[in-house]
């Protein structure tokens, strides 16, 4: 996207908000591209707004009624809530920034009011569905190894409930499991944030089938002895390559579209939460911040308890009576 006008003063703040992200935040690239984008358009919405492109002091003076107005204008162009929300988050934080930096103030955006989103719920598959797309996508691929690759992917994704991009991070030196016992995985998450999970027996004989198999020997010189998945290349795969090779298996074994990669993350923790774990645990698993985040899969588990009350219990069919 192309950066709104702006003085040089609020370039120049700009920079340094990405730069404080980037380097201090440890924020992905992913999250500082969107608050970029955020930004930008309420860049763009001042210069309608006010007449010209904005300034540091512009910034200062702007009252409830303007921040309003953006909000307006947002809802006038059919923008959903989850984003108008989120780019509420972007300008809160990015004035929250500007007052600890010296640079400006503004009481407004303080009474600035989130729009309402309802909670969703992560789309988990059933526990056939996950362990049927895990069988299934090595028979789909082109090649051999590369099936083979594909199905240990799926794998960590759901046996160690990896985001897909933690798992396509992952280097084959990080890699501690050894068949027939359940190992370790260090993984770097999100924020730069580190953490531990388990990787069960089956999950590494899938991993090590797959590196057999490789005709790709990643240059040893590299941390952790070069990325664990490869493409066609022998370079790191690509998540579009992942996404493509789980289109392939919603079409084959006819899964909903909400079945993707990340979708195995959600199985991971939802099931685990079925089988008795607590939230506490799965909270340190997925390397949530927040265990208000896990929660969530404690509605998709009482959705599923209530379904089966539904469908099962006598009072329960008594009642439809």
């Amino acid at each position: 996207m192309t950066p709104a006008p702006a003085e040089p003063g609020l370039k120049a703040a700009m920079d340094q908000w990405w730069d404080w992200l980037r380097h201090e935040k440890r924020a992905s690239e992913h999250t500082v591209t969107g608050y970029g984008h955020d930004l930008n358009g309420f860049l763009r919405f001042l210069i309608n707004h006010i007449g010209y492109p904005p300034g540091i002091s512009d910034l200062e003076s702007l009252s409830a009624s303007d921040f309003r107005a953006f909000l307006s204008m947002r809802n006038n162009e059919g923008l959903s809530r989850t984003s108008t929300a989120r780019a509420v988050s972007t300008l809160r934080g990015f004035f929250r920034f500007l007052e600890k930096r010296g640079l400006a103030a503004n009481t407004a955006i303080h009474a600035l009011r989130t729009p309402k989103v309802l909670k969703s719920i992560p789309r988990a598959l059933t526990t056939d569905d996950a362990v049927q797309a895990v069988d299934t996508i090595e028979n789909l691929a082109p090649e051999p190894w590369i099936g083979k690759r594909d199905k240990a992917l799926l794998a960590i994704l759901y046996g160690c409930g990896l985001r897909i991009g933690e798992a396509l991070s992952l280097n084959r030196g990080q890699l501690s499991a050894a068949e027939g016992k359940t190992g370790t995985l260090r993984v770097l998450g999100k924020g730069g944030k580190e953490r531990i999970v388990p990787v069960l027996p089956a999950v590494a004989v899938m991993v090590r089938d797959y590196l057999d198999a490789c005709p790709h020997d990643p240059d040893a010189k590299e941390d952790g002895g070069g990325p664990l998945f490869v493409g066609t290349r022998g370079k790191r795969l690509n998540a579009a390559v992942a996404q493509k090779q789980m289109r392939r298996v919603r079409h084959a074994l006819g899964l909903p579209d909400s079945a993707t990669p990340h979708a195995m993350r959600h199985s991971f923790a939802t099931h685990l939460l079925a089988g008795g774990g607590d939230l506490r645990t799965i909270q340190e698993l997925l390397g949530h911040a927040s265990l208000s985040t896990t929660q969530r899969y404690a509605d998709v588990d009482e959705a599923h308890l209530q379904s089966v009350y539904e469908l099962a219990h006598p009072r329960a069919r008594r009642s439809r009576q």
